[in-house]
Parts: C-alpha cells; structure tokens; sequence
C-alpha cells in the first residue's frame, strides 16, 4: 500500500466489501463462554423498529442482499437493513466526487481517497461525542490507539473509524511473487529468492509446456497493470524487491524522517530494468499494461500464467475458480523474492497499530445515534463471533471448548470461498472497529478463524506439498521474522493524506499521472532505451515540483512522529 496506494487500498476495501457483523449472546449449554447468535433475541429484548440505511461503497459482486443466514440474522436483531450503493459505470472514486460535487450523501460512506474532500467539504459528522456517550465497545476494541484515530494534531476529531484489525498478528502471508506448485515441483523445488531464481523457474517450465493441457499458450509473467492495480502488481513490488517498506508512493528515511518519491531510489531502476529484461525475452505478457481486471482474472482462471507479482486478495478470485475446477497444480505458491540477496522483503516491518480505511457517518444520516450504535454492537464480542465464525451449529460447532468449522464448509471456504460469502454472510459485513487476527475472546478461543491451525487445516495438498519441500508450515516461514526490523514511528506513510487542495496534492497526483505512462513505457522499451526512458521519467518528476512535494511529505511525516509519541 502506499500514497497512490490510498486509492489502492481503499479501491481494495470497495472491491472485497468486507461487511462484517456482529450477534451473539450467552450460551450455557455450549461450554466455550462465548456467545451463540441464535440467542440474542431474548423474550424479554423489544423487537428493533425497521429501519433502511444507505451505505455507499465499491461493487462486491458477493454481496448477498442480506438473505443469507448473517444477513437476516442481522436484520432480525437490529432491525437495520443494509441498502449499498455501488459505482455504476464508473469507478468508487467517481462516484464519492459525485457526492462532495452535488453535496449529497448516504448514511453511511468508506471515503477512500476521497476522506480528505469530504471532511474538507464537512460531510462527515465528528464520531468522537457519539462514541464517548454510545460507543463502549468500539472505545474498547481500540483500546490504547483510540486517540490514532483523530484527524491531526490540529483537529481532535474521529470522522472514520479505522476497519483494520487491531492487535493484528500476521500468520501467514498473502503477498510476494507467486508461482504455480506444477512450475515449482517441474524444477524439483529450486531456491525461489531472487528475481533471477523466479525468472529460471518460469523459463524453464515454459520451454518445456509452451501450452496447457487444453492447448492454450501458457504466460510466463502477467502483471496486473492495465487499472489501478498497477500499483498493487508492478510499482509497489519495486520497494519490496528492494528492501524497503510499503510507505506509499514514498521511502522514508527511518532515522531522519526525510522523504523521497521511492521512484528516485536508484535501486529501484534496477528493478524495473529486470522487468524490462523479462519483456526482452518473451517471458512477460505483452497485455500486462493495456488489460482490464477481468482479463487479468480470466487468464489465471484459464491455468495459463505461470507466475504473479501481486497479492492473493487481488488475484484470489481468479484462484478460487481453479480450485473449484480442481486445478491445484495451477494455484500459486508465495515467496519474498528480492533484486538480489543482498535485500530483505520489508512487508511485514512493524506499523503498530495502523488506523487506514475508515467508515464514516454523513451529515446527511437521518438517525447518527442509532448508526453508532449499530456500529457499536458490530464491534462487540458477540458481534465479532458471528462478524468471523458465523452461527454456532450453522457455521460452526464447538469441541471440546474450541470453535471448529465443520469439513464440508471448510472446503467451501478454501475452495470455492466466492460461494461460501454469498451464502453464509461471513465476510460481507465487517464494517465497524473490530479484532485482527491472534486475539482472543473471553473464552481463549480467537476471534478471527486466522490462526496457524486454522491457516494450515485450509491448504491445499499442493500447499502442504511445497511448504514441506521448502520446510516451512506456512508461507510467512519464508519471510523475515516480525522482529527483524524496528518498528516506524509514523505507521506506515501511506495512510498520510496530503490536504485536497494544497499545492503538494496538485503535484501528486501529476506525478501519478507521470508514473502511470513512464513506467510501462520503461518497462516495454528496447533494453538499449531503458535508461533514456527512466532519465526521462526522473525529469519529468522533477519538473512537475517532486522536491517540494518530498519536502511536505517528509514534514506529515515528522509531525505523525510528534503526534503518535504523546
């Protein structure tokens, strides 16, 4: 993620629309002191009066329209039904500028990229009062970094709240590059660290297999770079490949705080030089750059591409359709491959807790009370058995004082996970503060269903097959340990938004625009053009004022220091 990884992420948020919610109450006869949704609805609880809210966010093509058994248990207990309006014809982003031109809003909004318009336009009511007097269990949910979630030093107020999980632990890892298990146990499972050991694998296999079985040319590389995702699958790997940290469209200098479009690393050249090389030879796919999403998802739905740059929740639709298909040779394996080995992946360097991707309620929400409180029983512990779990003897049972999801739906939930939302509700309503994984209930069982166990009883045999030749039992085995890098005093740089009408934010987003037709221009050059390319795009940067934005950054920077250290 990073500063143009704000649109990103929040882009990420519209297309996962993980709603999540949240019931439960005490269940005696269950033994695992938690509590069982089927019983909140106590005799003694008058019935919630209907109510409808609108809830602007990005298209879920899951969504279940609250018939499946999470939905109408939630419009049962609390007598809100959830009406989302997605983008039509058009991106999140255009539909939220919409909104501030035509000062116009739903209840309820995840204000992405556009938070910084809204709360300039005064859309988003101040959730500070309505927490403090209705909201303990969000207070408590956050806990100690309640206080990150205010705007600034200069403005105390919380206009969303943050919907990444807090106290998260990382058990396994969803990002790196990805190879198919049929490519890797084809080369008798080679060293996968660098992007040379990544490119012999895929060349290797392709001479070998230049088709599918079914005939279809197999891709060495496809790069999701056609869309926004260019800086998910091609311009965020350049600072992991070269052992920085995801801080936006930034490197900051951990000791002086000073930062620079991480374009300008020299390191980082040579990263997109070896992209370059890989175009060169044949082993990147030409349509890298010009295809749209469902192109990109259609192709590793086919089994065709032998090798990713991404993160599992961009392509992991496309991988649950091989899977249902059966196809796990053609599923991907995940390593922290870097330029060299003098390099460490950084994705898992230490933020704290990070406050990004937030829900806010509108000024034009017709009951905010009501709303918070609704958010509030989302974030209880009760809500957050059922926001994870689900419906105890629907979705899961309990063992010997431990929560375990049944075998058939675990199967579901592995292989075929699209089907498993829209029919169960579990992951389409998470949208309020909530627990990340590794935390546990009063009961000692965990929260989330992302635990070792867990994680591991979900593998493919083609998973347990390459983790054991690499002798590992998850696929963050093969990254650097938590601990190996201090943790930033700032977070992470890229939840930093620049004020929606300063100078720096005008030369941001003409640096975007810079980015977006350099980089696959360098990338698809003559090798012997590269460098006139990217001399061409470090110009173009400088030109555009990239100096004086770097000198604004690194003072957000500096002053987030200053806040998060009281």
């Amino acid at each position: 993620m990073k500063r143009k990884m704000q649109m990103a992420l929040s882009l990420m948020l519209a297309l996962t629309f993980v709603f999540v919610t949240a019931c439960s109450t005490s269940n005696t006869d269950s033994g695992n002191g938690t509590t069982t949704p089927e019983t909140t609805n106590a005799a003694n609880e008058p019935p919630a009066e209907p109510m409808t809210i609108r809830f602007a966010t990005g298209n879920n093509p899951n969504w279940d329209d609250m018939q499946s058994d999470i939905g109408k248990f939630i419009k049962e207990k609390t007598g809100i039904t959830i009406k989302p309006e997605f983008p039509v014809g058009g991106s999140s982003d255009e539909m939220l500028a919409l909104m501030v031109a035509t000062d116009e809003y739903p209840d309820l909004v995840v204000p992405g990229s556009a938070t910084n318009k809204m709360v300039d336009a005064g859309a988003l009511l101040d959730l500070r009062p309505l927490i403090e007097e209705h909201a303990p269990n969000i207070k408590k949910v956050y806990g100690e970094y309640y206080n990150r979630l205010r705007w600034s030093k200069d403005d105390d107020a919380i206009y969303t709240l943050s919907l990444t999980g807090v106290d998260h632990t990382y058990f396994d890892s969803g990002s790196g590059f990805q190879l198919q298990h049929q490519v890797l146990e084809a080369a008798g499972y080679p060293e996968i660290k660098t992007v040379k050991d990544f490119e012999a694998a895929i060349k290797a296999y392709l001479e070998k297999n230049p088709t599918t079985e079914d005939g279809q040319p197999n891709i060495g590389l496809s790069l999701n770079g056609g869309e926004w995702q260019i800086l998910i699958s091609v311009t965020n790997p350049a600072f992991y490949a070269t052992g920085a940290p995801d801080d936006g469209e930034f490197f900051i200098n951990q000791e002086t705080y000073d930062a620079i479009m991480h374009y300008q690393r020299p390191e980082e050249r040579e990263y997109f030089r070896w992209l370059n090389h890989m175009n060169d030879i044949g082993l990147l796919d030409p349509e890298s750059f010009i295809q749209k999403y469902d192109q990109y998802k259609a192709k590793i739905a086919s089994g065709r591409v032998l090798g990713l740059i991404d993160q599992s929740w961009d392509y992991g639709q496309a991988e649950n359709a091989l899977k249902a298909e059966g196809k796990f040779g053609a599923t991907y394996a995940r390593f922290p491959v870097t330029l060299n080995e003098t390099f460490q992946d950084h994705s898992f360097h230490g933020t704290g807790y990070l406050p990004a991707l937030g829900i806010a309620i509108t000024k034009d929400a017709q009951d905010p009370v009501r709303l918070i409180k609704f958010l509030d029983y989302l974030a209880s512990d009760e809500g957050q058995v059922l926001l994870n779990w689900g419906i105890e003897g629907k979705h899961y049972n309990v063992v010997d004082g431990k929560r375990v999801i049944p075998a058939d739906l675990l199967e579901l939930k592995t292989n075929d996970n699209n089907t498993f939302v829209k029919t169960t509700g579990i992951g389409n309503y998470n949208i309020s503060a909530r627990y990340g994984d590794g935390v546990k209930d009063p009961s000692g069982n965990y929260y989330t269903t992302t635990f070792p166990e867990q994680i591991q009883a979900a593998y493919s045999e083609e998973d347990k097959k390459t983790l054991a030749a690499y002798g590992a039992t998850t696929y963050k085995d093969l990254w650097p340990s938590d601990d190996a890098f201090p943790e930033r005093k700032y977070g992470a740089a890229w939840t930093l938004p620049f004020d929606s009408t300063s100078e720096a934010n005008v030369i941001f987003q003409k640096t975007q625009d810079i980015m977006k037709k350099r980089i696959p221009e360098a990338i698809l050059a003559k090798p012997e053009d590269f460098d006139k390319v990217y001399d061409q795009f470090l110009k173009d940067l400088e030109d555009a004022g990239v100096a004086k934005m770097n000198a604004e950054f690194s003072k957000m920077v500096k002053d987030r220091v200053e806040l998060w250290s009281k």
